[in-house]
């Protein structure tokens, strides 16, 4: 043993010993394996289905409203990271960021924030796009650092392998088999989004061909065309009875010649049907009610406003819960402890239900005030009001009604019905 061991003592590090086996060498960088601009381009850009859910998901969550509480839970009216929200960077508004965000998210399963600080406080919110970017792990099993490579220039993000900190947030969807990456649901998406797309080619295609189905000609077993006869008939053929613009030209047949149909119908091959189906599993995997979509079929929902709360309820609050967690868990420190929330009593398609839910609360005579505004999404207050029953609250209330002064007749409205 050293002299020096016998004074200093290196600090204690505590680590995942499991997460550290990930790593079984010396560390490669890790690509996505998610073929991103093939689930942007056949998906997104080329599919009408997912083209829509995707936007509707982002546009849901583009046009949410922020609150932010302080350390210790007080709703404040203002703050600089309500502001760096509101603001995120010069070339986006707060409603694009959040829009490009989760778009990233759904095509890739991953999105990359970058930060930019001016001291010790975040003034500016960057996306990046997913496919552009490559994880280096460190030894221990955590992140080294994120590398952004574009028109052949890298820029390198290096992170806190211990605490996990760094000017680059990564949010993923669970991905059973990567530790690294998310999952998209573009992948599960992507049979019925090819059947889909094939579907469309062949509609397109039937529409161009006159709307009827190929077919052949044919002659008696004793009569041969010969060569330029043949020529001379596909020619004539191809220029003057296929595509669009010739539907409804009839065909003069000679020769003996006649039409025999090779193909199905549409009705046959039900392709309508099928093209059908495949739009139903794409707003499935994306978690879009196919009523919202304009999708025929068999619907889950009995009208349109249950199937924007279930849309609402299933698909856009799990996600902006699991955003928000990320950006609070990031960026709160450089706050003093302040943190975001979503403002979801003003989203109109769950008004009803939440005003359903005050009036259980406020009808409610078992549970405590603090109960009752947690169940509201206030936070809680001192005793002894915040304990008190809400049956004594009310009786309070009606006791108070005789009275002149309505200063404690207001202050009890304000402790029930959500003032701070």
């Amino acid at each position: 043993m050293s002299l020096l061991s016998l004074f200093f003592t290196p600090p204690e590090v505590k680590a995942s010993r499991a997460l550290a086996t990930h790593i079984s060498r010396l560390p490669q960088a890790a690509w996505s394996p998610h073929n991103y601009e093939s689930f942007a381009r056949e998906g997104y850009k080329l599919n009408v289905v997912a083209y829509q859910a995707v936007n509707k998901i982002a546009d849901a969550i583009g046009g949410m409203r922020w609150t932010v509480f302080d350390a210790s839970g007080k709703q404040l009216k203002t703050h600089a990271f309500l502001s760096l929200l509101e603001n995120p960077n010069p070339m986006q508004s707060s409603r694009e960021w959040w829009r490009a965000k989760t778009a990233h998210l759904l095509l890739s399963g991953n999105s990359f924030d970058e930060r930019v600080m001016r001291g010790k406080r975040p003034i500016e919110l960057w996306t990046l796009r997913p496919q552009k970017i490559k994880i280096e792990p460190a030894q221990n099993g955590m992140v080294k650092a994120y590398v952004y490579k574009h028109n052949g220039t890298e820029v390198t993000f290096p992170m806190n392998p211990i605490t996990g900190d760094g000017d680059i947030r990564h949010t993923k969807l669970f991905d059973p088999l990567n530790d690294w990456y998310g999952s998209s649901p573009m992948g599960p998406a992507s049979y019925a989004v090819d059947q889909h797309n094939e579907a469309m080619n062949w509609l397109q295609a039937l529409l161009q061909n006159s709307a009827q189905p190929s077919g052949a000609l044919t002659l008696d077993k004793d009569t041969l065309l010969s060569e330029d006869q043949f020529n001379r008939l596909r020619e004539e053929i191809e220029n003057n009875f296929a595509g669009a613009r010739n539907a409804g030209r009839p065909m003069l047949l000679e020769g003996g010649m006649d039409w025999k149909s090779m193909s199905l119908t549409p009705r046959d091959m039900a392709i309508i049907d099928l093209k059908d189906s495949a739009a139903r599993d794409i707003s499935l995997a994306f978690g879009v009610p196919p009523l919202l979509l304009n999708i025929p079929g068999d619907n889950t929902f009995a009208n349109y406003r249950e199937a924007r709360l279930g849309f609402y309820e299933d698909t856009v609050i799990p996600l902006v819960d699991l955003q928000t967690a990320e950006l609070n868990a990031w960026l709160s420190p450089y706050f003093d402890g302040a943190r975001i929330a979503p403002d979801y009593d003003s989203i109109e398609a769950i008004a009803e239900k939440r005003r359903g839910l005050w009036e259980m609360v406020d009808s409610s005579d078992e549970i405590t005030v603090n109960e009752a505004r947690a169940l509201k999404g206030y936070p809680p207050i001192p005793d002894p009001l915040g304990s008190m029953l809400m049956a004594d609250l009310r009786a309070s209330r009606r006791g108070h009604t005789s009275d002149r002064s309505n200063a404690a007749q207001n202050m009890l409205n304000e402790v029930a019905y959500g003032a701070e």
